[in-house]
């Protein structure tokens, strides 16, 4: 241990209280030597997007290793490995990673020619609480003529496909570019179409992704629409154009999300703003520390990661072809994680 960060870890022993209280999980406390690729990977970049939100963490056991993060010399490695304890969360989930991206979309802002797909805002009268309107109750006109378009698409699966990654990017026909980011939803269950196929018999768990369901739409238009309702989840979004061009769109923590140094995490398990070790499988193996930054409607689970893979075309095929086993662990300030351990868990040795 480094004898400055050493020296800061021994007085954020007293003050760090436990994040995590949950149940039907177990926890297990690893060695920075149990990490796949550890020592071979660039902490700096992870240190780097680390230091983006930190600041944001509501507890104020973090302030102390957020202000050490934003001051930090050039030992990134030893900064995570002297503060942080890794812990590996696990349920009754195997692990799922799979990938998103912030798709970029012609459209208008107005109804016109192939442009009749509404991209909706806020509802001043969404319920703050309990389910709403359906996706089939909106698509079949529920908000029609209340003001609530910031924009139209010329495809419904564009719409959906962009519900699903959350926020994007819309180009309009004169070349002007307007972001739209998460707003809120409609508070229905999200249920995946992909699954909803794999259980049609369309293809196999293993094969599902993006461009297996939009190939799938193209060569059945006549069952398209009804495919989509069953997903009763509904996105609505905010226009966030005042992001620069160069940054990433707006996470959870409504800060831009980084290229493959971010990932969407089920909250319940995952403070957002710490770093997550992953070791995805797979046919392109990847081993990196991340930053939770983000969440998703479909990310739930101790197990259960999304990794973020830029904007644009490319990304898209990328994230879309990610549906992998692996592994993620929590990295966790040293005495919190050990309060994290009831009697009945067993630490690794």
């Amino acid at each position: 241990m480094k004898p400055f960060f050493a020296a800061v870890a021994l007085a954020l022993l007293p003050t760090i209280a436990p994040v995590f209280a949950m149940a039907e999980r177990t926890v297990t406390l690893l060695d920075f030597a149990d990490l796949r690729g550890w020592a071979e990977d660039d902490h700096a970049a992870a240190l780097e997007t680390f230091a983006s939100t930190c600041g944001d963490l509501r507890d104020p056991e973090w302030d102390a290793i957020c202000a050490l993060a934003k001051t930090s010399p050039a030992a990134a490695r030893d900064f995570f490995e002297t503060l942080f304890k890794p812990v590996l969360i696990e349920d009754a989930d195997p692990m799922l990673f799979t990938g998103y991206f912030e798709p970029e979309l012609p459209g208008s802002r107005y109804r016109w020619g192939d442009y009749q797909y509404p991209l909706y805002a806020v509802p001043d009268d969404l319920p703050r609480s309990g389910p709403w309107l359906t996706r089939r109750e909106i698509d079949e006109g529920a908000l029609a003529d209340r003001g609530l378009e910031i924009a139209y698409l010329s495809d419904p699966v564009d719409l959906f496909f962009l519900q699903v990654q959350g926020s994007g990017r819309i180009r309009l026909p004169n070349d002007r570019m307007i972001r739209v980011g998460y707003g809120a939803a409609n508070r229905h269950e999200y249920s995946s179409i992909g699954m909803a196929l794999v259980r049609r018999g369309a293809f196999s768990r293993h094969q599902a992704s993006a461009p297996r369901i939009r190939q799938w739409v193209a060569d059945n238009p006549d069952q398209a629409q009804e495919l989509l309702w069953t997903n009763r989840s509904y996105v609505f979004f905010r226009e966030v154009s005042e992001v620069p061009a160069d940054r990433g769109p707006l996470g959870a923590m409504n800060r831009s999300v980084t290229t493959m140094q971010s990932i969407a995490v089920d909250p319940a398990h995952y403070t957002l703003g710490m770093p997550v070790w992953i070791e995805k499988d797979g046919r392109a193996p990847l081993n990196r520390l991340m930053i939770a930054q983000d969440t998703g409607s479909a990310i739930k689970g101790a197990q259960r990661a999304d990794i973020f893979f830029g904007t644009g075309v490319d990304a898209g095929l990328a994230a879309g072809e990610i549906s992998d086993p692996g592994r993620m662990i929590a990295l966790v300030p040293i005495q919190l994680a050990y309060e994290m351990l009831p009697d009945t868990i067993a630490r690794a040795e």
